[in-house]
């Protein structure tokens, strides 16, 4: 049996075979996670949260040095890349309760904690993570980013397909930074905790909630959602606009004529 050469068209097919390769792994790694509520996901590039690239969750008042509510959300956003990888948590303050993690959908066992001794080191821990083969995902508690950090947190998103997480901490005690100007988060979310609500007939207490901020999006739009945890195909559901929860709040009660 003589073998001949591919012909031109067959080369071309082959061509066009391996740039659809690239390009799938191209729209793979600018993917997102959608919250499954247009009245989020509308609002973001993309239709959701893009992965390769890095995102910021803060408090406000002493939650800024706790960071419970920034964590509980990032945890519960994280929580779809921990079916694909490992997520690396880096802190300074080994306070982290791996078991409440499972409360909010993460799966504990995909977690790796790094304790380091200040923000250079988690920065630089988060970087190495981002660079790691089988990691989906890396967490970082740091007071603030600058401008620089925030470059090179991005960059090793970029190179390697991870998708980062800030969680603003400052010590305890400690005067607030702000946020560096010009950042280079793809997203930054203000959380405050808010009370749960059970569901009809049903005692205790209902799912973790949140109001929850989105104070800058790159290449979207601004919003504020009362959101709490969700045991269904999204990690989050939107309860109500928070625009709309404090106006209906405000109005008067109306009198019977």
């Amino acid at each position: 049996m003589s073998l001949t050469a591919p012909s031109g068209s067959a080369r071309l097919e082959a061509l066009r075979a391996q740039l659809a390769v690239l390009e799938a792994g191209r729209r793979a790694s600018d993917g997102v996670l959608p919250f499954g509520d247009p009245r989020i996901d509308l609002v973001l590039p993309g239709g959701g949260l893009r992965l390769g690239c890095w995102h910021e969750a803060a408090g406000e008042g002493l939650e800024l040095e706790t960071a419970v509510a920034a964590a509980a959300f990032v945890a519960a956003l994280a929580a779809p890349l921990a079916e694909r990888g490992a997520v690396v948590w880096v802190m300074r303050r080994d306070d982290l309760f791996a078991p409440g993690l499972a409360g909010l959908g993460f799966p504990a066992e995909r977690l790796i904690q790094v304790a380091v001794r200040d923000d250079a080191e988690v920065l630089a821990a988060l970087e190495d993570a981002l660079a790691a083969p089988g990691v989906a995902g890396a967490v970082g508690e740091v007071e603030a980013v600058g401008l620089t950090a925030g470059r090179r947190l991005q960059l090793a998103c970029e190179t390697h397909g991870g998708t980062g997480f800030i969680v603003r901490r400052r010590p305890f005690g400690g005067a607030a930074r702000a946020p560096a100007s010009g950042s280079a988060a793809s997203t930054r979310w203000r959380i405050t905790p808010a009370p749960s609500v059970p569901a009809p007939g049903e005692p205790g207490l209902g799912p973790a909630r949140w109001e929850v901020r989105l104070e800058r999006a790159r290449g979207g739009r601004t919003g504020a959602w009362l959101m709490e945890k969700s045991d269904g195909a999204f990690p989050l559901r939107v309860v109500a606009d928070l625009g709309d929860r404090q106006l209906a709040q405000a109005q008067p009660l109306g009198l019977a004529g």
